[in-house]
């Protein structure tokens, strides 16, 4: 047992795993291959046999219009025509008429290949040519004659001739030109029925036979075949099966439908052709999954061993580690290296979340707690009933403006004291409001050297941001960009959609004297090092503001961003998420 136990290791595990899923993946990969290349193989070896069926199917149709050129010949000869037109007309023509038309019909026959004989009938079925007195019905079938008399013209091949079994019959209706094409009569044609031969034609000489051809009427009556086929076989061939078997042999079949006679072209291909090339590819998969195999085993050995190698060194660093914030593991394991590794790593767990869990405590306390810090800065300490007493004051004598200017003064104090937990994050509408009044107040201190406006995107004014985070950008933008002129001066509070998807920029602009470079960089670095910047021991500085932006927002704010060159102003802003992810 003991031994047994000893050889349970990860290494062993993931060695027998990677050979299982090895022999797995070969087999089904080797198994799926061959099929789907047999099949490729057996399709494309159906698409020649299908090529070399249209090939004869369009040697075929070319017999055909050879025959049918010769037809359309005989029955627009004037001699033919005269004599039918007459017919038509009631007047039979006598056994001389006859015999000169038989002079130029031999002509004909004598001209075309393959053809037996050309026989001439009447428009009711009386024979003209040749010289009896023989019917049409003898030779053909009624249904026959009304095919021919519905194509109006056109060749009608009906097969094999009921009389000789060497012989091919085809019949077209003869169209008199000068009574307007109306019918006049008939002829009928004999063809060998070797003229169809096509095996020859379409194999060349130094390429032995595969294919097996047959040509069957509409009937489906042999007409030629390159094979001795009976009855029994023609039967079997004519069934809607894709394989045939003759003479113990499987054969593929390929049928292809001429549109001008109805006959059809059957080509018998060996099905032992259409899978050359499948035992080498049976052997060529053996040997690849033999080779794959043997570099697999290698593989897996030297990857088990470089997997499990790791791990060790990993159990051994974890027992002297009490870092991060883990949770607990509840899998058990059989192999040894795991569970060692587990029992390791939940020693370590207890321990560290107990000081995660106090660490986590101080800094929610020292984050809340230098938050209040931060928003203590600003509270005022003045009295509201001494403004309001002020108003009244400056109300009944009159002064009107200073009178107002003590309202926007009250209602600054008040948004700035009556606030309560709850009451940290507000509006932007309510921060432009308050800035608005600081404006004001500024404007009474200034007379004519201050020129403000806030530009706010309607959409931008029920976000929330923490309370008194722009009125002291507003502050710095006055005393450092306004008052240090001699001139007039400009401060625009602006609020907008910013480039970034869901954030909102906030910026004071000033046309103060501005910074160079080097001051810009190094107020960036008084930032960073968090040291206040108080201007006249009044307002909050900047790195105040900067600080609550980290503390509020976390990684979704980039802090305060600068933007100065010297004689043409400053721009002092800040991006926030239009949506907090939670607050301290």
């Amino acid at each position: 047992m003991n031994r047994l136990k000893g050889w349970n290791t990860l290494r062993n595990q993931i060695f027998i795993g990677f050979m299982l899923v090895m022999v797995i993946v070969l087999i089904s990969s080797g198994t799926f291959t061959y099929n789907q290349t047999s099949i490729l193989l057996r399709n494309s070896a159906e698409r020649l046999v299908k090529q070399t069926a249209v090939q004869a199917t369009v040697k075929l149709e070319a017999l055909y219009q050879q025959v049918d050129s010769l037809l359309m010949q005989v029955s627009t000869n004037p001699s033919l025509q005269s004599i039918l037109t007459r017919e038509h007309s009631g007047k039979q023509v006598n056994f001389s008429e006859r015999q000169s038309l038989q002079d130029v019909v031999r002509g004909y026959e004598a001209y075309g290949t393959g053809i037996r004989s050309l026989e001439l009938y009447t428009e009711d079925y009386r024979r003209l040519l040749p010289l009896d007195d023989a019917l049409l019905q003898d030779r053909v079938t009624e249904s026959w004659i009304y095919q021919a008399d519905e194509q109006k013209g056109k060749l009608v091949w009906c097969g094999l001739d009921p009389r000789d079994s060497t012989s091919v019959i085809a019949i077209r209706s003869v169209r008199l030109i000068n009574r307007s094409f109306i019918h006049g009569g008939y002829i009928m044609l004999r063809m060998d029925r070797n003229y169809f031969e096509l095996s020859d034609s379409l194999r060349t000489s130094d390429e032995p036979q595969r294919e097996l051809m047959i040509l069957l009427d509409g009937a489906g009556n042999k007409i030629t075949a390159d094979f001795l086929a009976d009855e029994s076989l023609i039967a079997e061939i004519g069934r809607d099966d894709e394989t045939v078997m003759i003479h113990g042999e499987s054969y593929m079949k390929i049928q292809q439908q001429s549109d001008v006679t109805g006959w059809t072209l059957v080509m018998l291909t060996p099905a032992k052709y259409t899978t050359e090339g499948v035992s080498v590819l049976r052997t060529s998969i053996i040997v690849s999954i033999a080779v794959g195999g043997l570099l697999f085993l290698v593989s897996s050995f030297v990857l088990s061993t470089m997997i499990t190698r790791p791990i060790l060194n990993l159990i051994r660093a974890m027992r002297g580690a009490r870092l991060g914030n883990l949770k607990l593991n509840p899998d058990t394991s059989s192999t040894m290296e795991i569970a060692e590794l587990n029992y390791s790593y939940n020693q370590m767990v207890n321990s560290l979340n107990e000081m995660i869990q106090v660490v986590y405590q101080k800094e929610i306390i020292q984050s809340r707690t230098e938050l209040k810090a931060l928003q203590s800065q600003i509270n005022p300490h003045f009295l509201f009933n001494t403004l309001e007493a002020f108003f009244w004051s400056l109300d009944e004598k009159g002064e009107t403006e200073l009178a107002d200017n003590v309202v926007a003064m009250s209602g600054l104090f008040r948004y700035v004291i009556n606030r309560s937990d709850e009451d940290e994050w507000v509006k932007i509408g309510d921060e432009l409001d308050h800035a608005e009044r600081y404006f004001k107040i500024m404007e009474m201190r200034l007379v004519d050297r201050l020129i403000w406006r806030i530009e706010a995107d309607e959409a931008c004014r029920s976000i929330p941001i923490p309370k008194l985070l722009i009125q002291p950008l507003v502050e710095n933008a006055i005393m450092h960009g306004v008052e240090k002129r001699n001139e007039q001066g400009t401060v625009v509070l602006r609020v907008e959609a910013a480039t970034t998807p869901d954030y909102t920029r906030i910026m004071v602009i000033d046309s103060g004297p501005g910074m160079d470079e080097a001051m810009v960089q190094q107020l960036y670095a008084t930032l960073q090092d968090g040291k206040k910047i108080i201007s006249n021991g009044k307002g909050i500085g900047l790195v105040n503001v900067d600080r609550r932006l980290h503390l509020y927002y976390a990684l979704q704010s980039k802090g305060i961003m600068i933007q100065s060159h010297v004689g043409e102003g400053t721009t002092i802003g800040f991006e926030i998420p239009n949506e907090i992810w939670g607050e301290l």
